[in-house]
């Protein structure tokens, strides 16, 4: 059983902020800002490599910057993860491309540090969604693979969305191993397989201003698909089903 914190709802002080990133320099220059009246306790950019700009503009937004070691996006989030210090207690993590809508941050951490839950999965639903903000390859691969999940572990998971919030000891519990593109598929499964208590929370999914790296070409949509499937099948064992709770 993990042994949750007493923070209040509203205090997000020991909040910590992950945000992967390849070469967002001009997003996170309207990004970063956005964060700061959330008087947030931490903010991490997993810098993946960038050849641009992105790491001095994390710096002088006042981020912490984590430099990942190879590339992949779960390398980036596990860098960032690395420099959390030691009074984070529940762990954000938001895209860098402006498509997650970051004021609904004390949303996703609320059921958390109301000890509610210890993951709390941000779910674009097509309602919420704006128009071409998702590929159909994307759309199509994210079906399958909360699909996938559900056959193997009995939990019904809406959405991989990784705008996502968690208990810092129940990340620390799921001991991340995946370094590409399965990081979000090992999160949600190795929470069924563990017991953690899960809620969903639908969001808004916004159009990036800047192409996909990976909905946007074949390449960035083959590797995405190969770390999910991949992951799903190494993580993958019956477990008694659960009902899905929303």
């Amino acid at each position: 059983m993990i042994a949750p914190t007493q923070p209040t709802e509203h205090d997000l002080t020991r909040v910590a902020v992950v945000i992967p990133a390849l070469n967002e320099g001009v997003n996170l220059r309207k990004l970063l800002p956005s964060l700061v009246d959330l008087n947030l306790g931490h903010v991490i950019v997993g810098d993946n490599n960038s050849t641009d700009d992105t790491a001095a503009v994390a710096r002088e937004h006042g981020a912490t910057v984590a430099h990942a070691g190879a590339p992949g996006y779960g390398a980036a989030c596990f860098a960032a993860m690395e420099k959390m210090p030691a009074d984070a207690d529940t762990v954000v993590f938001v895209n860098a491309d402006l498509t997650d809508d970051v004021s609904l941050i004390p949303a996703l951490t609320g059921p958390i540090r109301r000890n509610e839950c210890d993951l709390v999965i941000g779910v674009r639903v097509p309602p919420l969604r704006d128009a071409g903000a998702m590929s159909l390859p994307q759309r199509f691969g994210d079906r399958l693979a909360t699909r996938l999940i559900h056959a193997s572990c009995g939990y019904e998971f809406y959405d991989l969305g990784p705008f996502r919030a968690i208990r810092r000891s129940a990340l620390d519990l799921i001991d991340m191993k995946d370094r590409a593109f399965g990081w979000t598929v090992e999160m949600q499964m190795r929470a069924v397989q563990l017991d953690l208590r899960i809620q969903q929370l639908p969001v808004p999914y916004l159009k990036s201003p800047t192409p996909s790296r990976i909905g946007g070409t074949i390449r960035g949509v083959t590797r995405a698909a190969h770390g999910i499937l991949s992951t799903w099948y190494r993580l993958r064992e019956p477990t008694k089903p659960r009902s899905s709770r929303r």
